[in-house]
């Protein structure tokens, strides 16, 4: 019985590869945590993207003076570019014209969607204070299915959405030629 307790206190005082065994333990969570970041960015990533392709679109629409359906194919592709290396197949994306009759009163001057249809009457809002009677704003929205290619941490899709104001810079209103509903 004694020999079998030297052993048990041998082994207990027993050192080596104990860095090894730690490593064992460890490195999978570790892996899993690395793992699990880099899959958070990407995806944080995409949500800022989405929320460019909202402002970068606006910002082009409001320098106009009048778009066609050339020029909405044109503005529509600058959003899938800012996307990239993201796939654009769930990239919706929707530009609209609202004039404010009075302070409770919206004119849907024109809609035109990418992946989405036009906005109804219905459905346009926006902020009291944001345009005076008379005043034209640009509604630019940008919507985005990700799914993470990994799905570990993120495993359904999450969708992004960002929506901007914008008012015309070079004239009162943008005018869609034949292009818009």
């Amino acid at each position: 019985m004694t020999m079998g307790r030297n052993i048990f206190r041998r082994l207990a005082r027993d050192t080596r590869g104990l860095a090894a065994v730690e490593f064992a333990i460890l490195a999978p969570v570790m892996i899993l945590i690395y793992v699990g970041v880099a899959e958070v960015c990407q995806g944080y990533m995409a949500m800022k993207r989405t929320n460019h392709v909202a402002a970068m679109v606006g910002d082009l629409v409001t320098q106009s003076s009048s778009l066609d359906q050339a020029g909405f194919t044109n503005v529509f592709g600058i959003g899938g570019q800012i996307m990239a290396p993201f796939p654009v197949t769930t990239l919706k994306q929707r530009v609209t014209s609202v004039t404010r009759i009075s302070a409770t009163k919206l004119k849907l001057d024109w809609s035109k969607g990418d992946g989405m249809s036009p906005m109804a009457l219905s459905e346009a809002s926006v902020p009291d204070d944001l345009i005076a009677p008379g005043q034209t704003v640009i509604i630019t929205e940008a919507y985005y299915a990700y799914k993470s290619p990994l799905g570990y941490v993120m495993p359904a899709l999450t969708n992004f959405k960002h929506t901007t104001y914008l008012q015309p810079r070079n004239t009162n209103t943008v005018d869609c030629i034949r292009a818009c509903s």
